[in-house]
């Protein structure tokens, strides 16, 4: 039960690059891989702040901004220099690599004697609870602490979707959401569209940043290499959704990302109970999000065939 509630907290902390990756995936149609890098600057970041004695709230703010910079750069790279999108995230992608270890000055920062949400999370959850360390839940033994933690990341992921929800729902939201569905009409409506892109690529960069800097005070550590493959897993996150949910529209779609994510770290989990080589976990992911891709391509020239002949 501790592995599958570990699982959840973990799911509902990527839940958010999830939700920043179903921004610039999904709404601007843009491929940003800057995601692999600003989910380790957020880390960086908040680490960096946390070891010197900066509150958890100001260090994952601060991490939040400094991703809000790299989207934006990506976005100036596409928009302003007319650099390929692609291009244009691989650029700052790379050259996150070495901010990072410069923002942390070395490979790997732990943060087992900072104060963190983690902490701060568990401490609020200790007054709760009356103390109490143990709980019987279906005849498992689940620790109060991680129950306390769990139920801080929900909330976190509740209140950032929200958040997005009414956010997308404002005229500068549906600005955003028209310059990815059709950028001719919004700029004959004299809305800019690249700076549309900037900044719906600085708000995903930021909320990648923000689930860098909440899973490096979960796990109790910042590393370097923590970004390499989180871009396949938020985006297998946002198909599972998608899946689930069954539909586009907005408030569904947010959902989705949220459970998506949750439901793979589970499946991850048990894959990893039953014996899976962890060694094969990001193969196993990329062969999953290639299927995934194709699935629905797949189901609808098979519904074709069948319904031309009954048609005709």
């Amino acid at each position: 039960m501790t592995l599958l509630i570990g699982a959840m907290t973990i799911g509902f902390i990527l839940s958010l690059l999830a939700l920043g990756i179903l921004i610039s995936f999904r709404i601007f149609d843009f491929p940003d891989i800057t995601a692999e890098g600003s989910i380790t600057l957020g880390a960086a970041v908040a680490a960096t702040l946390l070891v010197r004695g900066v509150g958890p709230l100001a260090a994952t703010f601060t991490a939040v901004v400094a991703g809000m910079l790299a989207g934006a750069a990506t976005g100036v790279l596409h928009t302003k220099f007319k650099i390929n999108g692609l291009l244009s995230g691989i650029l700052v992608m790379t050259a996150l690599y070495s901010i990072n270890l410069h923002v942390m000055g070395r490979s790997n920062i732990p943060l087992l004697s900072s104060t963190t949400f983690v902490t701060q999370a568990e401490g609020l959850g200790d007054r709760f609870l009356h103390g109490a360390e143990n709980f019987n839940v279906f005849g498992w033994e689940v620790g109060g602490r991680d129950i306390s933690v769990l139920f801080f990341s929900f909330l976190i992921a509740v209140v950032v979707g929200i958040v997005l929800y009414v956010f997308f729902r404002t005229d500068l939201g549906t600005a955003m959401r028209a310059t990815g569905d059709n950028s001719q009409m919004i700029r004959a409506l004299g809305v800019s569209d690249g700076n549309m892109i900037i900044l719906g690529l600085g708000v995903s960069n930021g909320l990648v940043a923000l689930a860098g800097a909440l899973l490096a005070q979960y796990q109790g550590f910042s590393d370097v290499q923590m970004g390499i493959g989180m871009l396949v897993w938020g985006l297998a996150s946002v198909i599972i959704g998608e899946a689930l949910v069954g539909v586009r529209q907005l408030g569904y779609t947010i959902t989705g990302a949220v459970m998506g994510s949750v439901l793979f770290r589970l499946l991850v989990a048990i894959a990893l109970r039953w014996g899976l080589d962890p060694n094969d976990l990001k193969l196993i992911t990329a062969i999953f999000v290639f299927f995934a891709l194709i699935l629905p391509g797949i189901l609808t020239k098979l519904g074709t065939r069948k319904a031309g002949p009954a048609h005709a």
